[in-house]
Parts: structure tokens; C-alpha cells; sequence
């Protein structure tokens, strides 16, 4: 076996109480807030004191039976987010429910705040909706732009437990909230629950520089505690580098959370890297354990290709033939999961075991 071995040397993050309460009070310039400052005093001295004694999750309770240790205490906002993904895995194996479609706006463009106008991807994905309605599906619709638009909604990034050891990433993400170091409002753990109900994914988004748009790659890192996370908290008492690290030595099995979901991906540009994005999205639902439905579930395209940024919507709108494409993506992984539902599509990889899940 491997030596268990595990890394320091990072330089310190601590912050000094005069820093924190400048960083603190920086959320409070509104003038509206000056004649509170007494109250705003006793605010941020009990913040202090959430950092100062890193009270990441300041309610808690015991585990209870089913853990590896019953008697440990566990976040209650963690033991939450688990109750509503039983909860969707539940409705998800329901035989007599309609089947579910979780239709993804990958776009962080809105009409709601500095852009001033709607995405494409959301008109896109108005598109695609009433396809899948037509064919008896129920439609949860993502809209990733709210993260720009709403307040309270935030995705922090993934902090890479990872690559300290897969069972150190628990399933669903247990990294937040951090009470302690504000790093709150997290969406993860309403989006969680979604992706578990869906028999289908569908993303449709837009190419930033050659890449997914900043909060759909946000929701893909965090969505790694889906492809092997440990369901476990308890069984690494928390974020114990040590005993992470000595679960995947004695062997991991990498258990795939969204193992069979079906999924479609349109991608849209205007220049450059709708294949590769597309390509990538692909890439990484397979990974999962995803299942593609074919190559009309897949689409990449250019929406008034090299022409200006103003007039894009016009240009969709004139684009009958990408409207259409995206209508056949829905039409494609609608059928399939219906396909499946009926015991008439199998995976020909079902029987068969990877010598090396991760």
C-alpha cells in the first residue's frame, strides 16, 4: 500500500480582527446602514467569534443509525440536502410519475440587471420546453443566469477535496456552508436534488472564450461529489485529510450518483469554440455515467456567425434551421428515456465492469 502522507505547507489565511472587521463592515457602505452602527457592532463581534472558533457549522446533530458513526455530529444544513436528494431519488424511481426533464440555461446573461436583454440560451431553451411537455414529461428548468440576477444565489467554487482523496468529497458537497467564513447562500444543495430527480438532462449554452460560462462551470466543479463522492460524511469524521486518504488506499469504489440519466447538449456562438464546449459538456456528462442518446442530442452552432454582437437576436430569429436543431435535441432525448422507460433501449455497457472507475 501506498505510505498515507498528507501535505502542508500553504502560507496562512488567518486574518487579524482588525482586517476581518474591515472586510466585514464593507458589506454595510450603503449610508442606509449608518444609523445602525451599534447594532452593526454587536453583529460583527459575534461574526468574529464564528470565525475566531471556526464554527463552519454552528448546528449540528447526531448521525443517528445508517452512518458509519451513529454518534457523530453532522451539519444540519449537510443532513438537509441529503433528506431532499432522498427525497428526489425517490420521486425519481417512481414508476407511476411522469418522467422528469431538467432543463439547463447555461447562460449568465439577463435582461435583469447590467446586460439589459435576455440570452439566447433562454430562448432556446423556451424552445425545447413545450417538445418535451408534448411528449408527457414533467420540466424542471435551471436557470444558471439567476446567479447574476437574484440576490442570495451563489455557487462557490469547489475547494478540490478530490485530490486529497475521493471519500473526502462527500456526496452531496459538504464543504458548505461555511458559517465561519461567510461562505454561504451556496444553491449546490437545491440544484443537487434536481439533477438526482431527472431521467434527463438537457444544457443548452452559449461559448465564453472557448469555454462553459462562469456559473455553469461553477455547477460542473461541484457536481464532482456526484461522480464517486463518498455518501458518508461521518465515515472520514468530517474533513480528516488522514482518514480520507486511508479509505481510497484500502480501495474506492467510485459509486457514479447520476448513473444512467440520459442527456442532450446545444451549444451556440458566434465565432469560435461551440464544438469544443460542446465536445467538452459531452465529455463530461459521459464521464459520469451519463448516457447519450445520439448525435442529434448533440448540437453546436453559430447564431450570425462573425456578424455584430447587436443584432443577435435577429440573427436567431432568422435561424430557423438551429431553432429546429434544438427542437430535434429535445425530440431525441425525450424519446429515448421514453424508449427506456418501455425496457426497449439498453445500454450495451450495463453488464459490464470497469477495471478502473475513477
Amino acid at each position: 500500500m501506498a505510505k498515507l502522507d498528507v501535505r502542508k505547507g500553504m502560507p496562512s489565511v488567518e486574518l487579524s480582527r482588525e482586517e476581518f472587521e474591515r472586510r466585514y463592515r464593507s458589506r454595510f457602505a450603503d449610508p442606509a446602514f449608518e444609523p445602525l452602527q451599534r447594532e452593526l457592532d454587536a453583529i460583527v463581534a459575534a461574526a468574529w467569534d464564528g470565525y475566531a472558533n471556526s464554527r463552519k457549522a454552528p448546528r449540528t446533530r447526531r448521525a443517528g443509525p445508517g452512518f458509519a458513526d451513529p454518534d457523530y455530529e453532522l451539519s444540519a444544513d449537510w443532513l438537509a440536502a441529503r433528506d431532499a436528494i432522498l427525497a428526489a431519488q425517490r420521486r425519481h424511481d417512481d414508476v407511476e410519475a411522469s418522467p422528469r426533464i431538467l432543463l439547463i440555461n447555461g447562460s449568465s446573461r439577463s435582461e435583469h440587471t447590467c446586460p439589459g436583454e435576455m440570452s439566447k440560451s433562454w430562448r432556446l431553451v423556451k424552445l425545447a420546453e413545450p417538445i418535451f411537455e408534448k411528449l408527457g414529461f414533467a420540466v424542471d428548468i435551471l436557470d444558471l443566469s439567476r446567479l447574476t440576477s437574484e440576490f442570495g444565489k451563489q455557487v462557490h467554487p469547489c475547494k478540490s477535496c478530490v485530490s486529497t482523496a475521493m471519500p473526502l468529497c462527500h456526496w452531496p458537497c459538504s464543504c458548505y456552508p461555511n458559517h465561519a467564513l461567510g461562505q454561504t447562500d451556496d444553491w449546490m444543495n437545491e440544484i443537487y436534488p434536481m439533477w438526482v430527480a431527472a431521467h434527463g438532462i438537457m444544457i443548452v449554452a452559449p461559448v465564453n472564450w472557448y469555454h462553459a460560462p462562469t456559473g455553469l462551470k461553477a455547477m460542473i466543479d461541484r457536481l464532482v461529489c456526484a461522480d464517486g463522492g463518498n455518501p458518508d460524511p461521518t465515515s472520514t469524521h468530517g474533513k480528516k485529510a488522514a482518514e480520507a486518504k486511508a479509505m481510497e488506499l484500502k480501495g474506492w469504489s467510485y459509486p457514479k450518483h447520476l448513473d444512467g440519466c440520459h442527456f442532450a447538449v446545444v451549444v451556440h456562438g458566434d465565432a469560435v469554440g461551440a464544438e469544443t464546449l460542446r465536445r467538452s459538456l459531452a465529455d463530461w456528462l459521459t464521464d459520469m455515467s451519463l448516457v447519450q442518446c445520439s448525435r442529434a442530442a448533440e448540437v453546436d452552432g453559430y447564431v450570425g456567425y462573425m456578424e455584430p454582437y447587436a443584432t443577435s437576436h435577429q440573427a436567431l430569429d432568422e435561424d430557423h434551421d438551429f431553432q429546429e436543431e434544438t427542437r430535434n435535441a429535445a425530440r431525441a432525448l425525450g424519446h429515448a428515456i421514453l424508449l427506456s422507460r418501455e425496457g426497449k433501449y439498453e445500454r450495451p455497457d450495463d453488464e459490464l465492469e470497469d477495471p478502473n472507475p475513477k
